[in-house]
């Protein structure tokens, strides 16, 4: 990687764009943005590194190029892509960048979180475009501890993850993309935050975090409070006031993946998945923590405190789980149902995940599962870029998406 003016092109504007664009900046690189909000954005991106009581550590500042909504304006010059996004974005995001991607130099699309296959989805437009010369990259875990403070201006962080992993493919690419830039986002910065090299991208998609917790969180809420409360300041803290219903239910769903997880181990001995980890194992290897049960990794949070419940205000004036965020589109459809696909390849049976599923598909009114099976021809599912499922990117079997 050629780093004189090199170019990148963040995608997005989530927390996580808030906090890369400063770093990226400060280490020399030209930044451009894709957003569909660029009247919100600024020139200059400022990040605050604060401790856990507010105090301001270091102030990074990061100037933007180019700030734009259109592709054409700042992918063809990228030579380094990041997603910033909800991960059930990514497969539109791509398609909509793919035309734009210059096919006379090596381009590099990564993503801050690889849930749910970010390999499939990038060869989806590799195939779809012709595009010869993406090298694919993505962490296992968002690296940063991000809020944003003011959006297209100002983000937080409260420091990096002492470990972080990510999946590089062509693999000999991952020593260049990682003195280049893995370490520009957290080593050079916070001093920690090293990123070790998953062997496949299937150790990402398998080492759930988001993708059990979110449900879990929802639905053991629905369950003790129906999913409804009078006033908003009822609404209990999303992970503040994590109950064990809500842990007992997340160790439920991470067995299930276990069975997974072993499963696919078991299969393929020849394999390498050194980061495929059970939920806390994964917890503790990232943050490098002593031994604590999965309600103390909520309860000893010092910077989840402040988040609700994600809720919408009812035509009575009630306040209800919200269907439609983010907890359910990303953690169900390009989640759950992709570890249901694969329990279904190897015979499995996963009765936690068919709860979630079950439970999910009635409060948003969908057909996504049926007497315990996936339903893959049910619009639910099969809508373009509605669900994550192996099948939709034209695989059919568990030996094509481990191999």
């Amino acid at each position: 990687m050629n780093t004189e003016n090199l170019t990148i092109t963040v995608v997005g504007g989530g927390s996580s764009a808030h906090t890369i664009i400063p770093l990226l900046s400060s280490s020399k690189y030209i930044v451009n943005v894709l957003t569909s909000k660029p009247h919100l954005w600024s020139k200059e991106v400022e990040l605050q590194y604060q401790a856990f009581n507010g105090a301001v550590i270091k102030k990074f500042h990061g100037n933007l190029n180019k700030i734009s909504a259109d592709p054409k304006d700042v992918i063809t010059e990228a030579d380094v892509i990041f997603l910033c996004m909800p991960v059930s974005q990514y497969r539109n995001a791509l398609h909509r960048i793919a035309p734009q991607l210059n096919k006379e130099k090596d381009v590099h699309i990564g993503a801050v979180y690889g849930q749910a296959g970010f390999n499939w989805m990038v060869n989806e437009i590799k195939r779809t475009f012709n595009l010869q010369n993406v090298i694919t990259f993505s962490f296992g875990l968002i690296p940063w501890i991000c809020r944003t403070l003011e959006y297209g201006k100002i983000g937080i962080t409260y420091g990096v993850k002492p470990v972080n992993i990510a999946a590089v493919e062509p693999k000999s690419h991952f020593d260049d993309l990682n003195e280049n830039i893995f370490k520009k986002v957290c080593l050079d910065w916070f001093g920690m935050g090293a990123f070790k090299q998953a062997d496949n991208f299937l150790s990402l998609t398998f080492s759930v975090d988001n993708q059990i917790i979110h449900p879990a969180r929802c639905y053991g809420l629905f369950v003790r409070y129906g999913g409804e409360w009078d006033k908003l300041e009822d609404v209990p803290f999303f992970y503040k006031d994590f109950d064990q219903l809500s842990a007992d239910i997340l160790i439920k769903l991470d067995a299930d993946y276990s069975k997974i997880r072993e499963r696919i181990k078991q299969k393929y001995p020849h394999k390498k998945f050194t980061y495929m980890l059970d939920y806390l194992a994964l917890d503790r290897h990232t943050n490098e923590t002593e031994e604590y049960s999965v309600l103390e990794s909520f309860l000893l949070s010092r910077t989840l405190g402040a988040i609700r419940a994600p809720t919408v205000k009812t035509e009575t004036g009630k306040w209800q789980i919200d269907t439609n965020h983010r907890f359910f589109t990303d953690d169900i459809h390009y989640g759950l149902c992709i570890a249901k696909w694969t329990a279904e390849q190897l015979a499995l049976d996963v009765p936690a995940i068919d709860e979630i599923i079950n439970w999910a598909q009635e409060l948003r009114q969908e057909t996504l599962i049926e007497n315990g099976k996936l339903r893959l021809d049910s619009p639910d599912l099969n809508r373009k870029f509605k669900s994550g499922v192996p099948h939709f990117y034209g695989y059919q079997t568990i030996d094509e998406i481990v191999n």
